[in-house]
């Protein structure tokens, strides 16, 4: 890759090429691999950190100060500086990047129509969706300045349903709308950047970001502790929406006390994120393939991993992958119009690692992005193996 584009990344951010997208050089060449996003993104730059202002009431409309996002209860937008030329765009056609048991709602409902959990023992709240998604909006705000931002797309999943004091004898089928009261146990969203994209294989790969919210891994009858949150960020290729995480861009256990501790924590993987490392991996699975034999190893030895005893298991590099996803990437070696395989049965690495991101659009929210690391690691390991490491050839052999 040409380091020397790439080195001029705060170049992508001035006045003189806002609203146009930021092509990265796929030329493989030499790369600094300990370069983070911050490198790039804040040379001769003083980064303050954001901060956020709180609603009295939370289901209110935010009213945020200057270089702060406001998202109205009416529209999904963010409105930042007078002289930012940040805009919030809707993609034409929405495809959900997660599907399973998921709904898809906007931000303004989690808003004004559902409650807020808290922790029992003590009636303190809990940092709520809305929260989590309007203080990485503000970080991304912060760090992309002059970028403009997508409408999160937002999924929940695991209904929780109530109802207020005065229905307590009412029969379900009574109740008023105002009687009711929701909220959903889990929640994830992404957050795309469209002026920074890049192109592998055909498939164009745009900049996003975004989190995984599940009460179900909080203890609610308890005192309030540090909560937990998964945050990344990485690229979405936009041909099937599938999610592209390494290791650098995912915080799978975030913990903190607040929604300001939150914002400060997410901009810190921001800035460590290595952008250039991260696409010149995925890059490098164009240039390997599987013959079909090898594809039929790899989906028979995936299969027998879920049954072997924890001891040979243990052994083995870790597949977070059940037989319902494997059966899907069986299938779509075939069908898939994007990702299938060649006349002669070959595949190359590229598509093995986006079958495995397609299927793992069936899975839970709260496991989604631990698979998609995974399918990420994974696929790095079978690149190895076919270059006479070991360490994952008990897949393919």
């Amino acid at each position: 890759m040409d380091t020397t584009k790439f080195n001029k990344t705060p170049n992508i951010i001035d006045n003189n090429t806002i609203g146009m997208p930021h092509q990265i050089d796929d030329n493989v060449g030499s790369i600094n691999t300990n370069k983070s996003f911050k490198d790039f993104f804040f040379e001769d730059r003083n980064f303050n950190d954001a901060e956020i202002v709180y609603p009295s009431k939370m289901n209110e409309i935010l009213d945020i100060s200057t270089n702060q996002v406001e998202l109205a209860s009416s529209q999904d937008k963010i409105d930042l500086t007078s002289n930012s030329p940040n805009n919030l765009s809707r993609d034409k056609e929405i495809t959900p990047f997660i599907v399973a048991n998921t709904i898809e709602v906007p931000l303004h409902h989690l808003k004004q129509d559902c409650i807020i959990p808290v922790f029992s023992k003590d009636n303190e709240k809990t940092i709520a969706h809305q929260e989590f998604i309007e203080s990485v909006l503000t970080a991304i705000s912060k760090v992309f300045p002059h970028h403009s931002i997508s409408t999160p797309e937002i999924r929940v999943s695991h209904q929780i349903k109530g109802r207020t004091p005065d229905a307590i004898h009412l029969n379900a089928k009574d109740l008023l709308d105002h009687q009711k009261t929701i909220y959903y146990e889990r929640m994830a969203f992404v957050i795309n950047i469209p002026s920074i994209v890049d192109s592998i294989n055909g498939n164009e790969l745009t900049l996003s970001v975004g989190g995984v919210r599940s009460y179900n891994l909080e203890n609610l009858y308890n005192k309030k502790t540090l909560e937990k949150f998964k945050f990344f960020i990485g690229f979405q290729n936009k041909v099937c929406l599938n999610m592209c995480i390494n290791t650098d861009g995912f915080k799978e256990d975030l913990r903190v006390s607040s929604a300001s501790e939150l914002q400060h924590k997410v901009i810190e993987v921001m800035q460590n994120y290595n952008a250039e490392l991260h696409l010149m991996e995925m890059k490098e699975f164009t240039q390997d393939y599987l013959s079909e034999h090898q594809f039929a190893q790899l989906i028979g030895k995936s299969r027998l991993y879920q049954h072997l005893p924890k001891s040979e298991k243990q052994k083995i590099p870790m597949l977070n992958f059940n037989d319902s996803h494997i059966n899907t990437m069986a299938k779509d070696y075939y069908e898939d119009k994007n990702f299938c395989r060649l006349d002669d049965g070959r595949i190359n690495l590229w598509d093995v690692y986006n079958l495995f991101t397609q299927a793992n659009k069936s899975s839970y929210i709260d496991t989604f992005l631990d698979r998609n690391l995974n399918a990420f690691e994974f696929s790095k390991g079978i690149q190895k193996t076919l270059s006479g490491n070991f360490g994952y050839h008990w897949f393919l052999s």
